[in-house]
């Protein structure tokens, strides 16, 4: 008997999105927000970095998976900015006006 083939024969052994590895450009797309078009990244999360969504104003932990998105033109690395998953997907639905308290932290 021969041993199962999980591809077809002839199949290109190239890399493809789903064997990409975590921060690769292959997770990386195009989508529109308020009006402008934003690079968005799938990241799997750094070791040791705390990022604050500007979705929901909470931490993002070290180590959990977010993505980083930054608007497409005229953009540097000051632009980026760190959301949860669940919040860039409904970044529409989010009031754009979040009030921070005096002693939480900018970052």
């Amino acid at each position: 008997m021969s041993p199962r083939r999980n591809r077809p024969r002839g199949a290109d052994n190239g890399p493809d999105e789903s064997s990409a590895p975590a921060g690769s450009s292959l997770l990386q797309r195009t989508e529109t927000y308020r009006g402008e078009d934003w690079v968005v990244r799938t990241v799997a999360g750094t070791a040791g970095r705390h990022y604050r969504c500007p979705g929901c104003d909470q931490e993002i932990p070290p180590g959990v998976g977010h993505v980083v998105a930054w608007p497409m033109h005229g953009a540097g690395v000051d632009d980026r900015r760190h959301w949860h998953r669940a919040c860039w997907n409904a970044r529409e639905r989010r009031a754009s006006n979040i009030l921070r308290g005096r002693g939480a932290p900018r970052y």
